[in-house]
């Protein structure tokens, strides 16, 4: 193995750097114009998230333990859309509406308030759809009484502001 330093033109350091940058950028923005990972996460002052008073403790097995319950408090979609267009505006997120799913913060099925700002989002897709399965599971933890209410609107909150 020839262990001789190549030496490197000025040019070819530049193009280098720029390569790394792009690279960089590509992973941030999740390539293609898709929003990447640097978008996952929720703004805990935007998005700090808002309970639905009608949950509590003492509720859950006439509100979210009861399948299809969430059916009857969903927003609107043309709600849901115009309020993800406005936000994607007001934040400066790249992409599309298509890259995002509006979504709750505190989901629906722990007993996120429906309609109220503060608790929806544009949460970047292919993740929105991912972390359904855990709000599924916080859920049910809730229900067969393994959790609280309070513990799983916490967990939820700390995942979606920390981690995305």
């Amino acid at each position: 193995m020839d262990n001789r330093r190549r030496s490197r033109t000025p040019a070819t350091l530049a193009v280098l750097a720029l390569v790394a940058v792009g690279a960089v950028l590509l992973l941030q923005r999740g390539g293609g114009g898709r929003a990447g990972k640097s978008w996952l996460r929720a703004s805990v002052t935007l998005t700090p998230g808002v309970t639905n008073p009608d949950v509590t403790q003492s509720t859950i097995h006439s509100t979210i333990c009861i399948t299809g319950w969430t059916k009857t408090i969903r927003p609107p979609v043309d709600y849901t859309s115009r309020l993800k267009q406005e936000q994607m505006a007001a934040w400066q997120l790249p992409g599309t509406a298509a890259d995002y799913q509006e979504d709750h913060l505190i989901s629906l099925g722990i007993g996120g308030h429906p309609t109220d700002p503060l608790n929806l989002w544009p949460e970047p897709r292919p993740h929105a759809e991912d972390i359904d399965t855990l709000e599924r599971d916080l859920r049910l933890q809730v229900c067969a009484g393994k959790l609280t209410l309070a513990a799983a609107q916490r967990q939820e909150v700390e995942l979606k502001h920390e981690s995305g």
